[in-house]
C-alpha cells in the first residue's frame, strides 16, 4: 500500500511524527482497509497493541474504531486509546458515528477528555464541543470551557482557536463577546480572527467587524 511521494508529502504535514515512522499510505486506503480488519479474527489483538509504531497504524487504529457501532464500546476504546495519538492528523480523522447516539453521555465525556491533560485527548474533546454541540445542542457554557482551556500546545491552542471559529459562524451572538471583550489568550485570539476570516460561512460584514479586534504584536 505504500506511496513513497504521499510519504514525503505527508512527513512535512506531521513535524510531531518521525519520518521513519511514516508508511506513506492514503487515508482512504486505510479506510478501506479498517473495514476489512474490523472483521478479521485479529482485530482485537491490533487494538491492544499499544503503543504502535507508525503512523498509519495509529490511523488504522481509530478507522478500526470507526466502525464500531456500540456507543459505551468506542468510548471505552477511545479511552485507551487516545493517550497513545501523537499527532493533529489521527486525532482529527477519527469520527465514530456511534458518539452521536448518546449526546448527554458525550458530552460528559468530552469534558472528562478536555480536563485531561493529555495534548491530543484535549485537541479531541474541543472537537467534539464543536461536531456536536455547537447547533441544536449548544449551550452557552461550552463556550466558557473552551475559553478556560490553558495551554502551551499548538496543536491544543489550534484547535480551540477553530472551535471559536466555528461557533462564531453558527453561534455568533454567543460567540461574538469572547473576541470583543479579548476573553481569550493573544495567539488564540488572533487566530481565532483569521481563521472566521477565511470561513465561507461567516459574511464579509461580519468580518470586516472582527478584523478590527485583531490584537497587534502577539507572540
Amino acid at each position: 500500500m505504500r506511496d513513497d511521494e504521499y510519504r514525503e508529502f505527508n512527513s512535512r504535514l506531521l513535524p510531531t511524527v518521525w519520518k521513519e515512522n511514516i508508511i506513506g499510505v492514503r487515508i482512504p486506503t486505510l479506510r478501506k482497509f479498517a473495514k476489512e480488519l474490523s472483521k478479521a479474527p485479529g482485530c482485537d489483538a491490533f487494538l491492544k497493541a499499544l503503543p504502535h509504531t507508525y503512523f498509519e497504524e495509529n490511523c488504522l487504529h481509530g478507522f478500526i474504531i470507526e466502525t464500531v457501532k456500540d456507543f459505551d464500546k468506542v468510548i471505552s476504546l477511545l479511552d485507551e486509546f487516545l493517550q497513545f495519538v501523537d499527532n493533529w492528523a489521527t486525532c482529527d480523522c477519527m469520527s465514530p458515528k456511534a458518539l452521536g447516539k448518546n449526546p448527554e453521555k458525550l458530552h460528559e465525556k468530552a469534558l472528562e477528555w478536555i480536563n485531561s491533560g493529555n495534548t491530543y485527548t484535549v485537541r479531541f474533546g474541543v472537537g467534539v464541543l464543536m461536531k456536536y454541540f455547537l447547533d441544536c445542542r449548544f449551550s452557552e457554557d461550552d463556550l466558557s470551557i473552551a475559553a478556560n482551556i490553558r495551554s502551551e500546545e499548538y496543536y491544543v491552542r489550534m484547535m480551540v482557536a477553530w472551535y471559536f471559529a466555528t461557533a462564531l459562524a453558527k453561534q455568533y451572538d454567543s460567540a461574538l463577546p469572547y473576541i470583543t471583550e479579548r476573553r481569550l489568550d493573544v495567539w488564540t485570539h488572533n487566530k481565532t480572527i483569521q481563521k472566521a476570516s477565511e470561513s465561507y460561512r461567516i459574511d464579509s460584514e461580519k468580518k470586516a467587524l472582527l478584523k478590527t479586534f485583531k490584537i497587534k504584536n502577539d507572540a
